[in-house]
């Protein structure tokens, strides 16, 4: 198989999981017993922090381990809501979000928050006019604002920048999901001053199961899940040892390889796009070509529907997605797509294709052919129509 759906999930770094072994095989203590293999744990778990801290130029002591990512955007988001309260609380966030903001601030709706969704241009970057004016309107009540760092369907990557230093200037406290960005391209936390922000370890090389929330120091917070007290009262229960020692290893290897592996994945993905349009007619790439993740090509083709292509790709060995992985077997078309003015035809003919660190060149290249004969083979199967097809494989 050749696997392009690194968006989804990434392959754990065969290092990484020798990091782990010793503490899924050899010691299995928890990290807050009082002896010594358990003070083990304890200091590898520690070595982990510091290691994430690192990759976002954090301090050890603002990050958390969570479960996932989406864990970490629910604590933040839950936590921030509670905080400006429902009589007057805004809540201002882009149309593009993932499902893990998407679904808390349709809940926060439903209880009387005011809450906006900020459009976005044709290149699926936010519009900061709109996203200022709403920023605007949430100063006197009281709100917060999230936006993504990267969109996980189309790689575009987000104006966060001038999101949070307008989100600032309005006094309104600042999540970024940064799922789709840390470990592939530059996150830095002290560049860019957000109070909250969440990342997960498949997607840069690490175990799944394990994520982190970046809380900014001097940021208030009370956790959303109460008990023993772990990760300094702000999330507890006893802590994934091995795969925080996973996460903390594959962050270690992303801070070391990021300019190889951005300048590695550019030039897969650019020698994958160019095949792919020269082979085939009707082809549009799709999102800002300069603003966008070196890993990842979205693509819809005229007369395709993504369907059928991603079962005659699966047919050939290439595994790729027509979206996030979290709305699979949803017939609707991506919110993404429809939020960038795509006709339903064209959000139905999409696909997204992301490179990972263990790809290769050759893989590139053999995947656009098999991207060439599955358009070509499912065109002739519809006549050249742009109706729907089902094909059996």
């Amino acid at each position: 198989m050749t696997y392009l759906d690194a968006n989804a999930t990434t392959p754990l770094l065969p290092e990484v999981l020798e990091a782990m072994l010793p503490f899924l095989r050899d010691n299995p203590c928890n990290p807050n017993s009082p002896y010594g293999p358990a003070k083990e744990a304890r200091k590898a778990v520690d070595t982990a922090r510091g290691q994430v801290a690192a990759l976002i130029g954090a301090r050890e002591e603002e990050i958390v381990f969570t479960g996932c990512g989406t864990e970490s955007t629910n604590m933040a988001l839950k936590w921030l809501a509670r905080l400006v309260g429902r009589k007057s609380g805004r809540v201002v966030t882009s149309a593009i979000e993932h499902s893990a903001v998407l679904r808390p601030v349709e809940t926060f709706r439903e209880v009387g928050y005011a809450t906006r969704l900020c459009g976005v241009d044709a290149g699926g970057r936010l519009e900061l006019d709109g996203f200022r004016e709403a920023c605007i309107e949430a100063k006197d009540g009281g709100g917060f604002a999230s936006l993504m760092w990267v969109n996980n369907e189309t790689g575009v990557i987000q104006p966060v920048e001038e999101a949070r230093a307008i989100a600032g200037e309005c006094g309104l406290a600042f999540h970024s999901d940064a799922i789709q960005a840390v470990g592939k391209i530059p996150v830095d936390v002290a560049a860019v001053p957000v109070d909250f922000l969440s990342l997960s370890a498949h997607k840069f090389h690490g175990p799944k199961g394990v994520g982190a929330l970046y809380i900014r120091s001097g940021c208030r917070f009370e956790p959303m899940i109460r008990g023993g007290g772990q990760e300094g009262g702000r999330r507890s229960g006893t802590e994934n040892v091995a795969g925080i020692v996973g996460m903390g290893r594959a962050a270690e290897v992303a801070a070391r390889e990021m300019a190889k592996r951005m300048k590695s994945l550019a030039a897969m993905r650019d020698a994958f796009e160019a095949r792919v349009v020269e082979a085939v007619k009707g082809v549009t790439v799709n999102g800002d070509l300069i603003h966008r993740l070196p890993n990842t090509s979205h693509l819809s083709f005229d007369g395709c529907e993504a369907a059928g292509l991603l079962i005659l790709l699966d047919d050939m060995g290439v595994a790729c997605s027509a979206g996030s992985a979290c709305m699979t077997g949803k017939q609707q078309p991506s919110h993404v797509q429809k939020a960038m003015g795509f006709s339903d035809a064209k959000a139905k003919s999409s696909l997204r294709f992301g490179f990972s660190a263990m790809n290769t060149m050759e893989e590139a290249e053999q995947a656009a052919d098999c991207v060439a004969r599955a358009v070509e083979r499912l065109r002739r199967v519809q006549g050249g129509g742009t109706g729907p097809v089902v094909v059996y494989s």
